[in-house]
């Protein structure tokens, strides 16, 4: 069983001003494959604050997937992807090009999501748009591709051309 984190960047959730739905919609997916959700923050969208979260959750808590909803448009506050590209080691620019890909089938609009994937030591993390609907989307547009990153990241595989 994976351990995952959900972050929500939201000025407005933060303080109390919105309900987070988005990350009811990871939480039901990712339970639905058998993983677990252990942590859970709604931040405001400050750049220091989600970088500190995301190395905190990576290196001392040791999450294996760590999703962020919200952050990823084009507002002056959406600093979401810059956040994680700070935090990063690798960047994996399948996983936002498969999100992107799929949602363009749905809406044109999709080409406006700046998130992005990348590895931080043994963490992967996955940048999703703010709203639920956009959420389930991207997620269960990657979802089923992520157990075998996750075991090739974790040392629990490591053949990727067997699987195919």
């Amino acid at each position: 069983m994976y351990k995952v984190g959900i972050i929500t960047a939201s000025d407005k959730g933060a303080i109390g001003e919105r309900e987070d739905k988005s990350s009811g919609v990871i939480r039901e997916i990712v339970e639905k494959q058998g993983w677990s959700v252990t942590e859970y923050i709604v931040l405001p969208d400050e750049k220091e604050e989600l970088e500190k979260t995301m190395r905190d959750w990576c290196d001392n808590i040791k999450v294996d997937l760590l999703l962020t909803t919200g952050g990823t448009g084009f507002s002056k506050r959406d600093i979401t992807p810059e956040a994680t590209m700070a935090v990063a080691e690798k960047l994996v620019p399948g996983i936002g090009e498969a999100m992107r890909y799929y949602s363009l089938k749905i809406t044109n609009r999709a080409i406006l999501s700046r998130g992005i994937a990348a590895i931080r030591k043994s963490t992967l993390i996955i940048n999703l748009p703010g709203s639920p609907k956009s959420v389930k989307e991207n997620l269960e547009a990657v979802i089923d591709g992520l157990d075998h990153g996750l075991a090739i990241l974790k040392g629990e595989d490591s053949e990727c051309g067997l699987n195919a």
